[in-house]
């Protein structure tokens, strides 16, 4: 690279960089979203043509941060750094949203307080997983659970396992939810057989399972405020 390309080169980077400090990514388009960040992970070449190899590739922003890093690495100029480096901005914005509310007293006592809280948990997931949270007496979060990952597993062993932990920490009720990562916010028939199993196992406990909530992507349903499936909670 010539010394007068080089000057060019760093003045547009030191331009985007400043217009990202006065007014945030909110004016920006999503190649430049993927320009600013390729920044520090390709220090020498153009990054906008990188950004937008990247999203004709797999078609949205979301897309290109969800795409496996072996995947992301067949696209023209992305390297090792580069696909490490996008692969780490989902588990960071997942972080930052736990980080937020870990050290607060967090009350989940509404189908949209529950709903908020499981979509930051699932930030980034793409297999499935089930999560469940205890309870005490006034729906305050006493302990998060990962039940089990890969695909939703309903058996015994693990439905021992988030009984035994609501038991353990003396909860009063609990709320489970899974993702549906590439499908949509709303229960399958064997999701509503294992959510009346699991009510009535742990009813005989004295613990009321408030809400199933199913995530999928920016979307959830709880089970426990719709129409057709309330009549299980109640």
């Amino acid at each position: 690279m010539s010394d007068s390309s080089r000057n060019l080169h760093e003045n547009h980077r030191a331009r985007v960089r400043k217009r990202f400090e006065h007014e945030g990514l909110k004016t920006f388009a999503d190649h430049n979203v993927l320009e600013l960040l390729l920044f520090y992970s390709i220090p020498q070449k153009d990054t906008n043509d990188i950004a937008h190899r990247l999203l004709d590739e797999f078609g949205s922003l979301s897309a290109v941060f969800d795409a496996p890093k072996d995947v992301l690495m067949n696209v023209v100029g992305v390297g090792e750094n580069t696909a490490t480096l996008i692969k780490l901005m989902p588990e960071l914005f997942s972080r930052y949203e736990q980080d937020k509310i870990k050290n607060e007293s967090i009350v989940l006592d509404s189908a949209e307080a529950a709903g908020k809280y499981f979509m930051s948990r699932f930030i980034g997931a793409n297999t499935e997983k089930l999560y469940a949270v205890c309870l005490d007496n006034n729906c305050k979060v006493k302990k998060f659970i990962e039940v089990s990952e890969g695909n939703p597993d309903y058996t015994d062993l693990n439905m021992r396992k988030l009984v035994s932990e609501a038991i353990n920490t003396n909860s009063s009720s609990v709320i489970i939810s899974h993702n549906h990562p590439s499908g949509v916010a709303a229960p399958s028939a064997a999701d509503v057989d294992a959510t009346r199993a699991l009510i009535l196992m742990l009813k005989k406990l004295g613990i009321r399972v408030n809400d199933h909530i199913i995530v999928a992507g920016k979307n959830y349903f709880s089970m426990a405020t719709s129409r057709k499936f309330e009549y299980l909670f109640m």
